[in-house]
C-alpha cells in the first residue's frame, strides 16, 4: 500500500484460495494485458479469456505468457470448451491447452445440454493434468434450476475434482443467480451458501451493485468473477471499505462517533 490507514480489513494474499478475483478478458491486446498486469496483478488471481475470444485474439501466446509470468491463472471461456465438445473434439481441446501452456480450464454446459454424469467425467479426466473450474447454471434467460439441483450439481462437480464451482451469471449479470433486472436470487444464493463451502464457490458478479451485495452478504474475501479489466481496482476498494458503498462496513462505530 502507498500509505498507512487503520481499520482496513485484511485481505487474503496470493496465491489465494479465498477472496479470489477473476478478471474477464474480452479481447485485450497483449499491450493492454501488460498494462493490466502492471496495475492490477496484485488484486487478480484468475484471467478468463471470455467465451470464444481466444480463437480470434492476435498474439494469443504472447498475451497468455504475460499473464502467466505475473503469476495469474489463465483459462479459456467455458463457451469455447462447449464449442469443442459439441463438435466431438475433446481430445483436440486437451491438445489446445497443452499447446498454449494453459494449466487451468473451465468445464461448463451453459450453452449446450450435456448429461451431468458426462460433464463430471470431463472434470475427472481434465483434473488429472489441469486445475479445473466448473460452471453451474444456464446462460439462457428464463431457464430456472431449483436450489436443490444447483447444490447437488455443485457437490458432484467438486467431488469429481473441480477446484472451484462457478455460479453462472454471464457477462451481463442477468441470468443464473440473478434476475433479469440484475438483482440476486437471494433465496437461491443463501441456500447454496448454506450447503457449499463458500471458499469453493466463485460467484460471477459483473455489475458493481452485485459485487456490493456479495461483499455485504458474505464478507470482503468472497470469491467474485466476471470482473472487467477496468473494474478490478474499483472492486478491491469495495473489498476494503474505500468506496462509498462499503465505507462504513469496516470502521468501528465508536471511532466514527469519536471523530465526527
Amino acid at each position: 500500500m502507498n500509505f498507512e490507514l487503520p481499520y482496513i480489513p485484511e485481505r487474503t494474499t496470493s496465491p489465494r484460495s479465498s477472496g479470489l478475483t477473476m478478471m474477464m478478458d474480452k479481447g485485450l491486446s497483449w499491450r493492454q494485458a501488460e498494462n493490466f498486469v502492471d496495475s492490477c496483478s496484485d488484486y487478480t488471481d484468475l484471467v478468463k479469456l471470455g467465451f470464444g475470444t481466444s480463437y480470434i485474439t492476435k498474439d494469443l501466446q504472447r498475451k497468455i505468457d504475460i499473464y502467466h509470468n505475473a503469476g495469474l491463472k489463465v483459462y479459456l471461456g467455458g463457451t469455447l470448451f462447449e464449442a469443442f465438445i459439441v463438435r466431438g473434439m475433446f481430445d483436440d481441446y486437451r491438445r489446445l491447452l497443452e499447446k498454449y501452456g494453459i494449466q487451468t480450464c473451465e468445464v461448463s454446459d451453459g450453452s449446450i445440454v450435456l448429461n451431468h454424469e458426462k460433464k463430471c467425467n470431463y472434470i475427472k479426466d481434465l483434473n488429472q493434468d489441469f486445475t479445473v473450474l466448473s460452471e453451474v447454471g444456464s446462460k439462457e434467460e428464463g431457464i430456472l434450476i431449483s436450489p436443490n439441483k444447483w447444490i447437488s450439481m455443485m457437490q458432484a462437480e467438486l467431488e469429481a475434482g473441480s477446484w472451484k464451482v462457478i455460479a453462472e451469471a454471464r457477462e451481463s449479470g442477468t441470468v443464473g443467480i440473478y434476475r433479469p433486472n440484475g438483482t440476486a436470487h437471494v433465496a437461491l444464493v443463501n441456500k447454496i451458501a448454506a450447503k457449499i463451502n463458500m471458499d469453493d464457490i466463485l460467484w460471477e458478479a459483473p455489475i458493481k451493485a452485485q459485487q456490493v451485495w456479495f461483499i455485504k452478504q458474505f464478507g470482503h474475501n468472497v470469491n467474485l468473477g466476471n470482473i472487467s479489466a477496468s473494474e478490478v481496482i474499483p472492486l478491491e476498494t469495495l473489498r476494503i471499505g474505500l468506496r462509498g458503498d462499503t465505507f462504513h462496513d469496516f470502521i468501528p462505530e465508536v471511532i466514527e462517533k469519536a471523530n465526527l
